[in-house]
């Protein structure tokens, strides 16, 4: 089953991409959207046309994607999740499954603490995959959210119980 993780962002999308087998998850592709300089509307656009591309490329099967987080500024919140919604739409006309995940439970499913660092989800995410390349922020993100769908999609498919269930069971529990 392919997965592609989507770091969603206004000016940069980073993007990875795994085959996650029963027995191991294996690096496709990654990298990142460079989103062109414009009016807002115009750079959701070419965030929809270069998800669309990228997903034609690779055919997932499932589409992994960084919620929304609470940020300082309420404009940049806003642009994010303008931004997700965009790469939303494109794997939603594909027919993909949408999964989304908070930060934290990216960087628990990764490192085992939702207050990781960037450059510790980074490290497990190069020696998860066995990479050597240096990876851009955002690329690395894409990888980390597909890793993280990989693991609650197995957990799913073991126990049969919805991860989304899991995800509630686990924040009642703290």
């Amino acid at each position: 089953m392919i997965i592609l993780g989507i770091d969603p962002g206004s000016r940069i999308t980073g993007y990875g991409l795994i085959d996650n087998q029963p027995s191991q998850i294996r690096y496709i592709d990654s990298g990142f959207l460079k989103i062109k300089e414009g009016a807002l509307p115009e750079r959701l656009g070419q965030i929809f046309q270069q998800v669309e591309a990228v997903i034609r490329q690779h055919q997932p099967e499932h589409m992994s994607i960084e919620s929304v987080f609470m940020q300082r500024n309420a404009d940049s919140a806003l642009k994010l999740g303008q931004a997700r919604g965009a790469a939303i739409c494109a794997g939603y006309q594909a027919g993909l499954q949408i999964a989304e995940y908070a930060p934290r439970e990216i960087k628990q499913a990764l490192v085992g603490s939702g207050a990781a660092s960037k450059e510790q989800v980074q490290h497990m995410v190069k020696r998860l995959l066995g990479l050597q390349k240096t990876l851009q922020a955002d690329e690395g993100d894409g990888l980390a959210i597909a890793i993280c769908h990989a693991q609650f999609y197995a957990t799913q498919q073991k126990t049969g119980i919805d991860a989304k269930i899991l995800k509630r069971r686990r924040s009642k529990r703290r």
